[in-house]
This record gives C-alpha cells, structure tokens and sequence, in this order.
C-alpha cells in the first residue's frame, strides 16, 4: 500500500497542558477541563495558584491506563489500549514536569516523552498557565525524510469559577513546526465544567462533567513532504469524572469533523484502506482512516502529591 504524504507524522499537533499544580487530593477538588491537553495521565486537578502557600515545594506522580489514547479527537494508539505515568513538581507558581506514555504511530517509535515546564499564577477570579513542551518520540524505525518527529510547543491557557459549582476553560497554543513536517500551527479552545456539589454525593466521592470544543489550523509542510497545508479541523469532547480519594475514573466521548479521507491525510496511518473520494494534491489514492473518527474512551489513573 503506497504511504500517505503524511505517513511520519504524529496525529497529535499542537497541545494545552493541564492548567493544576501538584497537591493533595479531596472529594472536594475540580477536574480541570481539558481543553486539548496532551499526556495520558496529566494532572486533572484544578486547583487555584492563589489556594497554596507561595513558597511551597510540592511533588506529584500519577499512573494510569486507557482504552484509548486520544488527542483532540484523533487516536495515538491505534485504537488501541495504552498505558502511561507522570510526575511534576511545583515551587512559588513554576513547574517543571515529565510524562511517558505508549503509543502506535507510523514512525513506530518506543514511546512519547514530554517534558514540560512553566508558570501558574492567580489574577483575581482567573487561573493562568504559561508552558513549555518538548516531545521525543525515542525508538522510531521510519524516520521518514525528515529525521524524525520530535517537536516542541508553547501554550497559554485560562480557567475560573464562573459559580459555586460551574467553571470554565479556554487557551491557545502554538508549535513552529508540528510534529517536525515545517507547518506552523494553531490551537484555540474552551470548555465548560460543572461539579456536583458535595453535599450530594457519598463521602470521599467527587464528579465532574466537562465538555469543551478546539479548532486547529497549520501551514504547509516541507516540500519533501508534499509542501501543502494540512487540514484544519474541529474537534469536541464531553464526558465525566468520578474521584476517589487517589483513585480517577473518566468517561468520555470524543468526535471531530474530519473526512475519513483527510484523517489519513493528517495522520499518515499505515492501516488505511482504499475506498475514499482521491485527490490529486494530498490523497491521490482515496486511502481512508478510522483514526479521527467518534470514540469512547475510558480512562483509569491514580494520583498521589505532596510536600
């Protein structure tokens, strides 16, 4: 089967780290929306910077399993199962971070490893998160022609308490070369949350849901890659979160509008069955890809903090 003009690139572009810091966790603590975060097992507590001591070091580590490792709306498994631990830690608002996670990709790397650091900080009703990411993607066998698929990313994202018991979310985010193919690109989100009130649920037992919607749009790739513009996109996802104590359940559907034939366009996946409308330009041979299409996803994590 002849690749995709697509086929080293990582379905996961540009991201939106969780806008939380390490602490302990309580019934009584938010999920942080997710508003097109990376990592399988990043941090889900939303937690004002304003809510801890100043000076304060924390730690944080986590683990966790999913059916499905989902990135706005696109598998980074292959539909696949996938597993994947993470730590952080915090002092006077800056962070610095490390996660791993087990994808299948068409690079067919080991991994991903994100390595991540930035500044949280309170003004007024609104929790800030400035950030830094790089990922490698160690291991990978088909490096394609250009080397490989490592790249970095900048984003800015905002939460507040709009009541007692409903928040809301929205970011940007920026890479100068996505996944390594020379396209710039652009993500914007927001999202809603809303958490049962405590007083209504057993003890120990805390539940959120959250939705949010992000749209994506990129510059063109290297020439060697086809020098054309990847497919922007909408992607949107609803679902909700139990906790208990250290222990995390989600529940979430996912869903974006790309066509089935741009889905391999964008991801380059090596399963991609014939059958599509072609184009001449990005997909002269109509190959089709299920990895963009709706999903639900369960995720399982553990999380443990502290000074």
């Amino acid at each position: 089967m002849r690749k995709g003009p697509l086929a080293y690139l990582v379905c996961g572009a540009v991201l939106l780290p969780c806008a939380t810091g390490a602490h302990a966790q309580t019934a009584e603590s938010s999920v942080s929306i997710g508003v097109g975060g990376h990592g399988l097992v990043a941090s889900g507590r939303a937690v004002s910077f304003k809510e801890r001591a100043a000076e304060t070091f924390e730690f944080s580590a986590r683990a966790g399993i999913a059916s499905d490792y989902i990135y706005r709306g696109v598998t980074l498994s292959d539909r696949k199962p996938a597993v994947g631990v993470g730590m952080e830690a915090t002092f006077a608002g800056f962070y610095a971070g490390a996660t791993f996670a087990s994808v299948k990709l068409p690079s067919q790397p080991s991994g991903e490893i994100s390595m991540s650091g930035g500044y949280r900080r309170s003004i007024g009703k609104m929790d800030f998160d400035l950030g830094v990411t790089y990922f490698l993607y160690p291991g990978e066998t088909v490096t394609g022609p250009t080397g490989g698929i490592d790249y970095w990313e900048t984003a800015l994202r905002a939460e507040t308490k709009l009541t007692e018991t409903i928040r809301a979310a929205g970011g940007f985010a920026y890479s100068p070369n996505i996944s390594n193919t020379g396209a710039w690109g652009w993500y914007a989100a927001a999202g809603l949350g809303f958490d049962v009130p405590a007083n209504r649920l057993p003890p120990n037992l805390g539940v959120s849901f959250t939705a949010a919607a992000g749209y994506s749009w990129f510059g063109n790739q290297y020439a060697a890659l086809g020098g054309f513009g990847l497919p922007a996109y909408l992607n949107w996802q609803a679902g909700v979160t139990f906790t208990h104590k250290a222990l995390n359940l989600d529940l979430r559907y996912h869903d974006t509008n790309l066509s089935k034939e741009n889905c391999y366009v964008f991801t380059g996946d090596p399963n991609a069955q014939p059958g599509g409308r072609p184009d001449p330009l990005t997909n002269p041979d109509g190959l089709t890809s299920r990895w963009c299409s709706a999903a639900f996803v369960a995720k399982l994590w553990f999380e443990l903090s502290g000074p």
